[in-house]
């Protein structure tokens, strides 16, 4: 996958997160949740595109975990909504699944750049 790959995928994460917040009930706990998931989740994308603009390998690598990082913060605000009941699995599974999928890839991604440094 190349740079312009995962910035489209990234962002197509981003607006899943922004609909799954649209859905989210009425509920306090809902709202708390819902504003830090929104926050991690639209950081993926952010993030990536700022990685993709570094300077240095170290600089790229620094961001790269900035990016792991939102993306595994995003994936614990998604557990919670399905442990609390707010959504069920089954709603969540996709956007859990391409979570993860985005953890391996910048985590892979890492591992790679810190093998050539």
């Amino acid at each position: 996958m190349n740079q312009q790959e995962m910035k489209e995928r990234t962002k197509e994460f981003a607006k899943r997160i922004i609909k799954l917040c649209r859905n989210l009930p009425e509920t306090r706990e809902a709202r708390l949740i819902g504003n830090q998931i929104f926050r991690s989740g639209t950081s993926v994308a952010a993030n990536y595109r700022a990685a993709c603009r570094t300077r240095s390998l170290a600089e790229f690598i620094s961001k790269m975990g900035i990016v792991e990082e939102e993306a595994d913060e995003t994936l614990f605000w998604l557990e919670l909504l399905c442990e609390m009941e707010i959504f069920s699995k089954d709603q969540l599974l996709s956007v859990m699944q391409e979570n993860n999928e985005l953890i391996a890839i910048v985590v892979a991604s890492i591992k790679t750049c810190k093998s050539n440094k």
